[in-house]
């Protein structure tokens, strides 16, 4: 960052801890230092080094500030304004230490500028693997442990039954003809005729299916569950922290995992792993106190999140996610799609 964002200023530190409670009156931010900063595809990232005078007990001695990327400010304001939702309603009643804490979350509705000042937890947590190297297994089950542990929260809540109408999911399948029509044109004869077919249909059914999402067994979903969006503890103690949530909503919680093993994985990986992780989450989620639901919906559940995952790279050709992205999550969605066999729900 060339210039320093207002939120990283020293006086409007000051006031954001002493509003959260871990700054008294008579301590203040008396220097900020901004390292690592770093760009993602849609925000911007930096760590804040803090120095203070006074009294500064429960003081963090690092922040995190996120905030929009300056060159989709007007494309992904949602994106920000969920993740500020998220932090300010979700987040308290997340079980402790499942997500990061949150000094400050703030959106303009006039500018639609955005941020959010996070705990720092790189000594403590980190990240399983460097992407797209996938985790091994003990830190999947971990994984799908925090992903239970988080749904189970939220499970059958009934202010999120009756936001539910109004999921990203929704919207999408009301404007799906022409993020289509994008995604067929930029592929051009890439995209067979059968996998065209597939998703002409898979239009056409959507909303039909699509009614699953709003029955029972409905819970909060990250919506972007990639196995880099975890922190691990260092000390292998303890639960998973899950951070990113700009593309929180509510579904069903087999959603996430598909996302991440449907999505990101290839066949041989996931035919040895899918089962496993299918019944350890399923096993945590009874754990968490979830009543009703059996493991064979949880399959039943995991295959219609498959076939409408297989929207997911339509959407982000269509928002010009990096090609690099989306083109290789169609083609691992789709083998997954065909293994699990899919298509069978369109009938």
């Amino acid at each position: 960052m060339t210039t320093i964002h207002p939120a990283a200023n020293t006086e409007h530190l000051t006031g954001a801890l002493r509003a959260a409670g871990v700054l008294s009156g008579a301590g203040r931010v008396r220097e900020t230092a901004v390292e690592s900063p770093q760009n993602t595809i849609l925000s911007q990232i930096v760590r804040l080094r803090l120095a203070y005078e006074g009294a500064t007990d429960g003081a963090p001695a690092n922040l995190i500030l996120k905030t929009c990327h300056p060159d989709r400010l007007e494309t992904f304001a949602i994106a920000g304004q969920r993740e500020v939702e998220f932090y300010r309603r979700i987040a308290p009643r997340m079980p402790q230490g499942s997500v990061p804490r949150c000094f400050e979350a703030q959106y303009d509705e006039t500018t639609k500028r955005w941020h959010l000042l996070l705990e720092d937890l790189s000594a403590t947590h980190m990240l399983a693997t460097e992407a797209p190297m996938p985790p091994d297994t003990p830190q999947c089950e971990a994984i799908v442990a925090a992903l239970a542990r988080l749904h189970a929260a939220w499970w059958n809540d009934s202010w999120l039954v009756k936001r539910i109408g109004a999921t990203p999911d929704t919207e999408f399948f009301g404007r799906s003809a022409e993020p289509f029509a994008r995604f067929r044109e930029r592929l051009g004869d890439r995209l067979s005729q059968e996998r065209c077919d597939f998703y002409l249909r898979l239009l056409d059914q959507a909303p039909r299916l699509s009614a699953r999402f709003k029955r029972d067994h409905i819970t909060i979903i990250h919506g972007d569950s990639h196995a880099w969006n975890f922190l691990l503890p260092r000390s292998g103690v303890g639960g998973a922290c899950v951070f990113d949530w700009d593309s929180w909503r509510g579904g069903i919680g087999s959603h996430d995992l598909a996302y991440m093993i449907a999505m990101h994985w290839y066949p041989e990986r996931r035919a040895r792993l899918e089962s496993h992780l299918l019944d350890k989450y399923h096993a945590a989620l009874l754990t968490n106190g979830v009543e009703g639901y059996s493991r064979d919906a949880l399959r039943d559940d995991y295959r219609l999140s498959t076939l409408f995952l297989s929207l997911t790279p339509v959407n982000h050709a269509w928002i010009d996610i990096p090609q690099g992205i989306w083109l290789n999550h169609f083609e691992r969605i789709m083998m997954a799609v065909d293994d699990l066999g899919c298509r069978e729900l369109l009938d």
